[in-house]
């Protein structure tokens, strides 16, 4: 389901920093709006010290894409802004323009779940100057997010093996969007449900949930509301106890799982929120299986993240559903992904493509200029190296490459048989000619990336340049400085 037209009913065009619009209307202004970029969206650094991230919100990007217009309230606010003199910021002409604009941009894409490498692009973007201009912040906004959640998610998920993971951040989530569009990511990253039902209609992903500790409290007696619940939901009995004291609340779950039983249903298991997960597993474990509930599961919630989840699994503790929540809606240890998206080639139209590059004293801040892809070469369905090329050079070497920040000489690619180009084809002159594929298939396949990377020494991992593109690089920087 479309989550963006579910979720907001108006234009979404103005979700935009003013200067995308004042750059936009100088280029409409000074007779520079026929004049075609390249741009490229990445992030510079891995989040959570790792060296991979999982790419996520590429169908959320590509929905905004086609919904981009700009509507008659859109144009009637912009034009009550004003300038330092107070003058109209832009003029009548111009928002006309805009009314009347249709995308016509060509986009290539990483699809969603790739494990990509810091550097790399994610997205490239590449028509109208003024189109690419005004996908700026937007689409930095959605992947940024998605990408830093479904990067969390994809370690807690590696973390718990083979174990339930839900997701219960939403009331922790920053905002609404922020809850809606976390859900989906963590998701993506390897979360098997949410607690968000909103979530679950637009996406299609499943939800879990019982009961809250304010549940136990509403009624007289821990055994009342355990039992009062079973009644209610037979089919749904998974009991927290920890509200007053946790191996009291385990014998009283068990006591509602045999009424439970005699009445034909089976009593699904117990959460523990607080305390020693692993020790209050371990004994809660031994009296479930003394009462003959050795099918009934233990969840462990409360402030979770990979590190614990980790900790607890080299201990032993029986946990077999792990709920995170705060610490992985919100990306924590990381606020966000520091992607950017960076002018890599302008021309004229009908003209050749002029190559440009952001210099910089922080070296890792210097950008890589033309029209890239990424190739990564694999060995015996095992990456190797990825390589950053130029499309734009005929016969690119594809042997050698440097890599990146390194100060020797390019040297030979690792031995592989096979490689694939990162970034496919999603728009072509303004018309989607991507299908997003089913969200439980994006799960899958990043899931199946991360295991495939876990096996791999990714510290170490070469990610560098095409050798003739290191060269038309230093080129570059070279006459900047003549």
């Amino acid at each position: 389901m479309p989550f963006l037209s579910s979720l907001y009913g108006s234009s979404l065009a103005l979700l935009t920093d003013l200067y995308q619009l004042t750059m936009a209307y100088s280029y409409w202004a000074t007779g520079c709006r026929e004049r075609e970029a390249v741009y490229h969206l990445f992030f510079r650094n891995a989040p959570f010290g790792g060296d991979i991230a999982v790419a996520a919100g590429l169908e959320t990007a590509v929905e905004f894409i086609e919904r981009l217009r700009y509507s008659t309230d859109d144009l009637d606010y912009l034009a009550t802004l004003t300038g330092a003199d107070g003058s109209a910021l832009f003029s009548r002409g111009f928002l006309s323009y805009l009314g009347r604009m249709e995308f016509d941009c060509n986009v290539d894409a990483v699809p969603e779940g790739t494990a990509v490498f810091a550097g790399e692009p994610l997205m490239r973007v590449s028509g109208p100057i003024i189109q690419c201009q005004l996908l700026e912040t937007t689409l930095l906004n959605i992947l940024n997010f998605q990408t830093l959640i479904a990067s969390k998610s994809a370690r807690v998920r590696q973390a718990a093996g083979d174990d339930t993971v839900l997701e219960f951040g939403l009331r922790r989530a920053q905002g609404v969007d922020g809850g809606i569009s976390a859900s989906r990511a963590a998701f993506v990253g390897g979360a098997d449900a949410t607690s968000n039902v909103l979530a679950g209609k637009l996406f299609g992903i499943p939800v879990r949930g019982t009961h809250a500790h304010s549940w136990v409290m509403a009624f007289d007696s821990e055994v009342e509301a355990f039992d009062v619940y079973a009644e209610a939901m037979p089919h749904n009995a998974i009991f927290l106890v920890d509200t007053y004291d946790t191996l009291q609340g385990v014998q009283r779950a068990i006591e509602a799982g045999r009424a439970l039983r005699r009445r034909g249903f089976e009593m699904g298991g117990i959460r523990l929120d607080s305390g020693d997960l692993g020790e209050l597993a371990r004994e809660a474990r031994r009296l479930l299986d003394a009462a003959g509930f050795e099918n009934a599961r233990i969840v462990g919630s409360g402030d979770l993240d990979e590190f614990r989840i980790a900790a607890y699994k080299r201990a032993g503790a029986p946990i077999t559903v792990w709920g995170v929540g705060t610490k992985l809606v919100t990306g924590d240890r990381d606020s966000s992904v520091n992607g950017v998206y960076k002018l890599a080639a302008v021309r004229d139209p009908g003209q050749a493509w002029q190559y440009r590059m952001k210099l910089s004293a922080t070296p890792g801040k210097m950008t890589t200029p033309g029209i890239l892809q990424v190739r990564r070469h694999a060995q015996a369905g095992v990456p190797v190296a990825d390589e950053i090329f130029d499309q734009g050079t005929v016969g690119a070497e594809h042997r050698r490459f440097k890599l990146d920040g390194a100060d020797a000489a390019a040297e030979a690619l690792p031995a592989a048989d096979g490689h694939q180009d990162l970034l496919v084809p999603v728009f072509r002159n303004g018309e989607r000619v991507y299908e997003p594929p089913e969200l439980t298939r994006v799960r899958e396949y990043a899931v199946a990336q991360f295991r495939l990377f876990a096996g791999v020494d990714t510290a170490h991992y070469p990610v560098g340049l095409e050798a003739r593109l290191d060269q038309a690089r230093e080129r570059l920087i070279a006459s900047a400085g003549a």
